[in-house]
């Protein structure tokens, strides 16, 4: 499996974000982006341990996105792919194209505590596949996130990749 690492610039910010040092309150990242309009479906890291048990190999129809770019340390869910949530919203589009012609049913994404911006991206691509009609695929976040998942310990950090026990304490 390929190693995640965290991109070599953490400090690039959205096209849309004013990056102005002498602007005396900085937007957050998503400010340049339409609010949700909706609260995402939500699934527990039990839920997600069984698909992972159950729905594997080649022909597996989820796939879990972790999506913490500076904090993406310490290991991954086995099978994440990581797109740094300061990136997502412009490629929504194309992920759902990727995600739809791969066979996907089933969307996860997360973050540290999937308070922010694995609720935000759950939303956001959830109004997506709602918008193209789509009855087949659904978006969730994952509820407490990456945290939630490791503090959970046993069979949840064995279904990790890159684990380092010493990234959590």
């Amino acid at each position: 499996m390929a190693a995640h690492h965290a991109p070599p610039d953490a400090t690039t910010t959205s096209p849309n974000i004013n990056t102005d040092s002498s602007s005396a309150t900085e937007q957050p990242w998503y400010a340049g982006y339409p609010p949700a309009k909706s609260e995402p479906l939500a699934i527990s890291r039990h839920q997600v341990l069984r698909l992972l048990q159950t729905d594997a190999g080649p022909e597996r129809h989820h796939i879990l996105v972790d999506l913490r770019r500076t904090d993406f340390e310490g290991g991954t869910i086995v099978g994440s792919i990581n797109l740094p949530a300061q990136s997502l919203y412009p490629t929504i589009p194309a992920l759902y194209s990727l995600f739809s012609a791969a066979g996907v049913e089933k969307v996860i994404w997360y973050c540290g505590s999937s308070r922010g911006r694995g609720t935000r991206a759950a939303a956001w691509f959830a109004e997506y596949i709602q918008e193209k009609g789509d009855a087949r695929m659904e978006s969730f976040v994952l509820v407490e996130g990456i945290k939630g998942w490791v503090g959970e310990g046993g069979d949840f950090v064995r279904f990790m990749q890159e684990f380092d026990e010493s990234k959590w304490r």
